[in-house]
């Protein structure tokens, strides 16, 4: 029962991830979003730890410390900002948040959008990826260029809506070859 209802969840998760890139126009990105979440590795800790309400990978974290899930989940997607932590060069000591790929900051958005309307079903609204962002947003390790990126379109979505925040992705967001500065506040 609980690997049923696993995999509606994550296909579920998957169509509306999907049918985001697909409006913005980064189709790969859409059909090949998240798979990984159906090698064995990452589907039977799914099934294991499933809720229906909250992520797998957080109660396996609570019963085992880590999870091993996650672990091998953020190393192969690059729309997660975990995947994009390295050492830092130059000013940049330690371990640090790497600028990540346009492409990648909106399949981010795509699926911290999408993540909230699986979980939070007839409850979510547009404020509530920003809300769940703002939640731990202490803890991330993102390029500051990334996050302010990632901030204005989640603010976006908040106060404009899905479909002027999507519209705004495909005409202005995705034509730039670099986003640099230019969403720092």
């Amino acid at each position: 029962m609980k690997a049923w209802q696993h995999l509606k969840t994550i296909n579920h998760h998957k169509i509306l991830v999907m049918k985001g890139c697909f409006r913005v126009g980064l189709y790969k990105q859409g059909l090949l979003h998240d798979l990984s979440k159906y090698t064995p590795t990452e589907f039977l800790v799914g099934c294991r730890y499933f809720q229906g309400d909250v992520s797998p990978n957080n109660i396996e974290r609570k019963e085992r410390g880590y999870s091993s899930a996650w672990l091998h989940h953020k190393g192969r997607n690059k729309h997660h900002m975990e995947y994009w932590i390295d050492y830092g060069v130059g000013k940049k000591k330690g371990m640090t948040g790497m600028k990540m790929p346009i492409k990648y900051v909106v399949e981010m958005f795509i699926d911290r959008m999408s993540a909230s309307k699986n979980y939070l079903k007839e409850t979510y609204t547009d404020a509530s990826p920003l809300e769940y962002y703002e939640n731990g947003k202490d803890y991330h390790m993102l390029h500051e260029d990334t996050r302010a990126l990632l901030e204005k379109l989640l603010h976006m979505l908040a106060e404009k809506g899905e479909a002027a925040t999507l519209r705004y992705i495909r005409r202005v967001v995705l034509k730039k070859k670099d986003y640099g500065k230019s969403y720092r506040n």
